[in-house]
This record gives structure tokens, C-alpha cells and sequence, in this order.
């Protein structure tokens, strides 16, 4: 019987699919990690492994895609990202694929405590910078598969602006509607579409010895708009860091403009969907919306 789309896969379903397809993994010790993301259930497999898991059928084609591109993007990029080892197929009652990496060594960032941001901001710029350059796949040009991350912004606007509408009672609704307005009206990307990682906030980042090491979470992986992956610059780095970013990534002005709309438009779908669940998500979430409207007014 499948899972229910919002299942958390237990430590004995996941030995278990060890014992049947990975035997020689199953002996290692097994511990959940969390704060987990809301796409995965992440676990850690020994000292050198981990195991994720898709939560429900919106996440289950993310093992597969992380599986065939990682090890095709890892060669031109400087930072580490994950590093597939096995793909794991349905089975034991869990319908979907599933994988080991190699465990990457650090901790999420913490926002507002940076010890150098200029630096962090240079490594995460040349990061995007590098991404975009490499040969994009249309095949995987934005769509179910990620989420359609990358793609044209008019695809977000019924919900941002129900979005910004019930959250009035919290944030400036005059002031956010000014934001995606001049997201929306910004010329669209008149360049082929780039690879995009589409994701880019604190959590899908490592840190170490006080510089990025890695970065995690391909699953909004795709080929789209850039500017998407400029979400960075208002989840986690203060205002000069910013401007470092900005000018270190080649994002051009109107892709920055665009950026920052799709930085509002996820603040603001993740704060609707966890301000009364989740405090930690909600706190991120309502600082990267207050970046956002900080950044309008000095531009």
C-alpha cells in the first residue's frame, strides 16, 4: 500500500531497504537527522554516508535527477555537492526511489551571524556564476519536475498576491505588492535558458572553518531564468554582502530585479505555510520577506 504523501519514513523501513538492496551498507549505524527539509527525510549512514528519502510523489523524482547530473555538474563547480553512491529503487512498502551520498562535513550557516559575509557572498557568487556556465540540458527545462523553478515569474503571481493579501496583517501589503510589481514588469531572460539550482537559502548550505563548503539540495534542479539563484543574497546575507554578490555573479539588473521578487514570492509561500507550525522555517521565511522590501527602498 504507498505511503501517504506526507509520510516520514521510520529508522526499520530504512534498514530494511538497506538488508534488501544495499547489504553491505546495512551493518552501518543508522541515526535520523533533523531539523530535516520539507521535500526529504535525511538520515545518516555511518561516518561517510547518508540516505534520503522523498516524503510524498511532489519529491520522488529528485533521487533519479540528483543521481544522473550531480556527478556531470560536480567537475566544473567550486564548492562540493553532494556525491551519489547508490540509488535506491521501490520497495519494502516505499514507492519511491531513494539514495546514499557521501556525508559532507559542516553545519547550515546562521543568518545574521556571519563572521566574514563578503567572503561567503564572493564563494556563493562564483558558485552561481559557475553553474550558469556550464552547457544547459533542455530536457530539464523548468516544469513539474522542480517545481518550475525558473521559469517565467507571471507563473507565481495569483499566488503571490493571495500570498501578500493574508499576510497584510504582518507585513507592509502596499510595500510587497511594490516588490513582485517590479519583478513582474522587468524584462524577461532574452538569453538560453542556464542550469539553475533554485534553491539557494541557508539550509541547503554547509559551513565550515567560516567558509562555505558545500552545497546541498538539488532538487529544484532545472534549466531556466538565472535569476532565481540570486535568492541567496536575501535568505542569508546582510546588505554590503549583497551588493558583493550581486557584482560577483554577473547578474545583470533586471535579472537582480527578478530575483528579488522570486526571493519574496518563496518568503512569503513559506511563511504562510509554516508561521503556525514551524517557528524556525517562519523566522527565515520573515527575514528574507523584510530583505526583500529593506532592498527596494535603497534601490
Amino acid at each position: 500500500m504507498p505511503l501517504p504523501a506526507t509520510h516520514s519514513a521510520d529508522e526499520t523501513l530504512v534498514k530494511r531497504l538497506l538488508i534488501a538492496q544495499l547489504p553491505e551498507l546495512a551493518a552501518l549505524p543508522l541515526s535520523r537527522l533533523e531539523p530535516a527539509g520539507s521535500d526529504n527525510v535525511l538520515y545518516r549512514l555511518g561516518d561517510e554516508l547518508s540516505v534520503r528519502l522523498p516524503r510524498g510523489e511532489w519529491a520522488a523524482g529528485q533521487p533519479e535527477k540528483e543521481s544522473r547530473w550531480l556527478p556531470r555538474l560536480a567537475p566544473h563547480l567550486p564548492l562540493a555537492i553532494p556525491e551519489p553512491v547508490a540509488l535506491g529503487t521501490p520497495g519494502e512498502g516505499y514507492p519511491w526511489h531513494w539514495s546514499v551520498s557521501r556525508w559532507l562535513p559542516g553545519s547550515p550557516p546562521d543568518i545574521g551571524g556571519l563572521a566574514c559575509p563578503a567572503r561567503i557572498a564572493t564563494e556563493l557568487a562564483r558558485f552561481v556564476a559557475a553553474l550558469h556556465r556550464i552547457p544547459a540540458d533542455p530536457s530539464l527545462a523548468a516544469g513539474p519536475h522542480n517545481g518550475f523553478i525558473g521559469a517565467p515569474l507571471a507563473r507565481r503571481d495569483a499566488e503571490t498576491r493571495a500570498a501578500i493579501a493574508g499576510t497584510a496583517d504582518v507585513f507592509d501589503r502596499a510595500a510587497l505588492t511594490a516588490v513582485w510589481d517590479a519583478a513582474l514588469a522587468a524584462p524577461p531572460w532574452p538569453h538560453p535558458p542556464v542550469w539553475v539550482h533554485g534553491d539557494l537559502h541557508p539550509g541547503n548550505l554547509l559551513l565550515a572553518d567560516g567558509q562555505i563548503s558545500a552545497v546541498l539540495d538539488f532538487g529544484g534542479l532545472g534549466v531556466g531564468d538565472p535569476a532565481c539563484d540570486a535568492l541567496i543574497a536575501w535568505t542569508l546575507l546582510p546588505p554590503s554582502a549583497r551588493e558583493i554578490f550581486r557584482a560577483e555573479s554577473g547578474l545583470d539588473e533586471d535579472s537582480w530585479t527578478r530575483g528579488r521578487g522570486y526571493a519574496l514570492s518563496t518568503g512569503l509561500n513559506a511563511y504562510t505555510a509554516y508561521a503556525a507550525t514551524n517557528p524556525r522555517v517562519a523566522a527565515s521565511a520573515k527575514y528574507q520577506i523584510t530583505a526583500t522590501l529593506a532592498d527596494l527602498k535603497r534601490a
